[in-house]
């Protein structure tokens, strides 16, 4: 619906009605009443509510790079005292580098990447799309592979339980690592991310995507500082409230409270600064802060609701369902391509890729133990399926995120990426069914 109408609040909204109509019967008062502890129970959960917050933060932080002059001191500096950019690949290929090197945790890297690559793209006349496009190809399928992040907490927990359970015997550690090299769809979006890059390879909607800043010449003029600093922030922020909320484990720190905090120690950082430093009057600083949040409130909106359908999902345990029919596999062979395409559809209809791992994980262990398969090829093939679910998914909040961080049109972002995602899709389950009659 958010494809075709291109509204997707209404479509969003939608959805949500529905799931609540089925569970209640269709009883139009029950209904009602389920939306409203629906929306309270979004509104009081502690890391939505940070998420949001960090949300409208990096609106500010973005509009003071851009009042005090951080960002054209930037462009300026990498196109012409360091030459670095002087071409629309080079451009990209910078916001390449950033997504794959900061890979911490998934939405600082499309924030970051996303800060570093729009002014970069305006100048070389490159669509948002095609920025949101590399954003998002090096977030989650980066954090999948390199998994010294939460996503590897997440999954050590849940081969440790099935370990407990007796399905598995070892390391967990090493199940994990034997898993990473299966995990198809994430190398291969990343391969083919940087074909696109390095080619120019424009295919589908993105061959139309709308260039909306004009190309213009870079002018000297303002403090790369100002941009610099900022961003320097925000990655050892991360860093730094992982391990705390993590009591000095990293992998155990909290995602969207480290984010959160992050962002208000580098809000509070940056506007003291040009402050003290008289570059901005404290008055400047204080409206083009909330012009910043304001500039949120859509995509932070449109966030909300992705969150209120997932729950809905959740609840009438839509991946339960769908799970029901991988024991209708017709044999080992098959059932790594089997589980690649369920976690697919699973992680796509909930928006979720964490989700989906703590569901098929559970289910697709024992499948394997019971039918004599390849327990790490099965596990590739989760990891694989959630993270391409994940990143083609409208509701999917790095996807949502990176619409965010490039200034791209939300729905022109998941039509433009689409294409290449599937194509990626298509090859990796490919490769798991020639591996499931291989292994």
């Amino acid at each position: 619906m958010a494809l075709l109408t291109k509204r997707v609040f209404v479509s969003l909204l939608a959805g949500i009605l529905v799931g609540e109509l089925i569970m209640n019967h269709y009883d139009v008062i029950l209904t009602l009443h389920a939306l409203l502890d629906l929306v309270l129970q979004l509104m009081t959960t502690p890391w939505i509510l940070k998420t949001f917050g960090f949300m409208l933060l990096m609106g500010s932080v973005m509009h003071l790079m851009e009042r005090s002059g951080g960002i054209n001191g930037f462009v300026y500096m990498l196109s012409h005292q360091l030459s670095l950019v002087k071409s629309d690949r080079a451009a990209l290929v910078l916001v390449y580098i950033i997504g794959v090197v900061i890979f911490i945790e998934t939405s600082i890297t499309v924030l970051i990447a996303g800060a570093v690559g729009r002014p970069l793209c305006d100048a070389h006349g490159i669509s948002r799309a095609k920025l949101a496009y590399v954003c998002d190809s090096t977030s989650a399928p980066v954090g999948a592979l390199l998994m010294f992040n939460g996503y590897g907490a997440l999954m050590l927990g849940l081969i440790t339980a099935q370990m407990s359970l007796g399905y598995m015997q070892g390391e967990s550690v090493a199940w994990l690592l034997d898993a990473l090299v299966y995990n198809f769809y994430a190398i291969l979006a990343l391969v083919l991310t940087f074909i696109v890059i390095w080619f120019g390879i424009d295919i589908g909607a993105m061959k139309n995507a709308v260039v909306k800043h004009e190309r213009n010449a870079v002018q000297k003029g303002g403090n790369a500082f100002y941009m610099i600093a900022p961003i320097v922030l925000m990655i050892s922020g991360v860093f730094i409230f992982l391990y705390i909320t993590g009591s000095g484990n990293i992998l155990k720190g909290s995602g969207s409270s480290s984010i959160f905090y992050t962002m208000i120690m580098t809000l509070f950082v940056m506007g003291l600064y040009l402050v003290i430093k008289k570059v901005l009057p404290f008055k400047v600083v204080l409206t083009e802060s909330l012009k910043g949040m304001r500039s949120m409130v859509g995509i932070t909106s449109i966030l909300l609701f992705a969150f209120g359908i997932g729950e809905v999902t959740s609840q009438m345990e839509t991946g339960v369902y769908l799970a029901s029919y991988v024991n209708e596999v017709l044999s080992p062979a098959w059932l790594a391509g089997a589980v690649f395409l369920l976690a697919a559809v699973m992680s796509f209809s909930t928006g979720t890729s964490w989700g989906t791992f703590s569901i098929m994980v559970p289910i697709a262990i024992p499948l394997a133990v019971a039918m004599d398969a390849d327990i790490a090829l099965v596990l590739g093939a989760v990891i694989s399926g959630g993270v391409f679910g994940d990143h083609c998914s409208p509701i999917s909040d790095t996807t949502i995120i990176s619409s965010m961080a490039t200034g791209c049109d939300h729905v022109e972002h998941v039509k433009t990426q689409l294409p290449y995602a599937l194509f990626s899709g298509l090859l990796a389950l490919i490769l798991f069914i020639i591996f499931g009659f291989i292994r």
